[in-house]
């Protein structure tokens, strides 16, 4: 699960690089690589917890970051930012993570 929000912040920061020099890439770019690398970086915390509270915590935060990180990908896709068809893969993987992630919290 590590390897995979790190693999996803990487090809997002990949996607971004393909984007137009404008106002609103610039913005976009940075939400979305913050959201992105925030979950990977989250996980990474929260497979280091001292508790199952500090667990839920990191984990929601995570959920938090992902859902942000699935909101950029779809507004990249409604303003045709990019026409890579990346953008969709990463949509799918995006959502894979999140349901993950709840998952790992019900049981916590």
């Amino acid at each position: 699960m590590q390897r995979r929000m790190m693999n996803l912040a990487i090809a997002v920061i990949k996607l971004t690089k393909e984007f137009p020099l404008s106002q609103e890439s610039k913005v976009i770019t940075y939400q979305i690589i913050k959201s992105a690398s925030s979950t990977a970086a989250n996980y990474r915390a929260a497979c280091r917890a001292k508790s199952t509270k500090d667990f839920i915590a990191k984990m929601g935060i995570i959920e938090e970051e992902c859902d942000e990180t699935a909101f950029w990908l779809e507004l990249i896709s409604a303003i045709n930012l990019t026409d890579r068809k990346e953008k969709e893969i990463l949509s799918k993987i995006t959502s894979e993570i999140h349901a993950m992630t709840v998952s790992s919290i019900k049981p916590a």
